[in-house]
């Protein structure tokens, strides 16, 4: 039985002005969810997109929303996503002072639960809430922009998780997130992930969007041999 993976293009390096037709072009070459980075200035260095793209974006496709929030309070905001048509919210652990809180309001929503780690965080902080979860967001650069670089030391990292799941509960996504590229994907995949977000690698290919996606497609195909 093939493993199955996941392409969730991140929207944060798309062309806004054109964000239809850089949907659509992701979507007919292979993405199977797209991913919106919300940033509010203070748990990140920066900020992003609110509510009202993801009530955009569920106007133009039917692929899986998938938004990560980095916010302070994210319960907050937790209303307004869900609302607007989110599929999946992940927080992070590092945000949520009452995590197992914060993962029921998802869920009374109806929708996937996810939670992140930065590079920092122990893995140990993840092993109380998987049994309420349905993804974890490993994030191998520190997140609050597009374009990093892949922190090698992270390639451990998943491996962990993907231990931590495995023994605990295999049915969640294992999501990686940053700096991964041609030249890091294998060691991702290798690693344990299943499930991978990409912003720049796709939307900025010096080639075209189509060859981005294809970069991961092939490896795709090639690991779950």
């Amino acid at each position: 039985m093939k493993k199955k993976y996941i392409l969730s293009p991140s929207i944060l390096s798309a062309d806004f002005l054109n964000l239809k037709s850089e949907i659509d072009t992701v979507s007919k070459y292979g993405a199977d969810w797209i991913h919106v980075d919300v940033m509010d200035g203070h748990f990140v260095p920066n900020l992003s997109m609110g509510p009202f793209i993801v009530e955009h974006l569920k106007k133009i496709t039917d692929k899986t929303i998938d938004v990560h929030l980095m916010l302070d309070n994210p319960d907050e905001f937790i209303p307004s996503f869900a609302k607007a048509g989110a599929d999946v919210l992940t927080v992070h652990v590092e945000a949520s002072v009452h995590l197992h809180r914060t993962i029921s309001l998802i869920k009374s929503f109806g929708l996937k639960a996810g939670v992140a780690i930065n590079p920092s965080t122990n893995v140990a902080a993840l092993e109380e809430i998987l049994p309420f979860i349905d993804l974890i967001l490993v994030m191998t650069i520190n997140p609050g922009f597009s374009g990093q670089k892949y922190i090698p030391e992270m390639t451990q990292k998943i491996k962990k998780v993907r231990a931590l799941i495995d023994n605990n509960n295999p049915d969640i996504e294992l999501q990686v997130d940053g700096g991964i590229n041609q030249n890091t994907i294998d060691d991702v995949l290798k690693a344990g992930a299943n499930n991978i977000v990409a912003a720049s690698a796709i939307f900025k290919h010096p080639v075209g969007i189509k060859q981005g996606i294809e970069v991961f497609k092939t490896a795709f195909e090639e690991f779950s041999k």
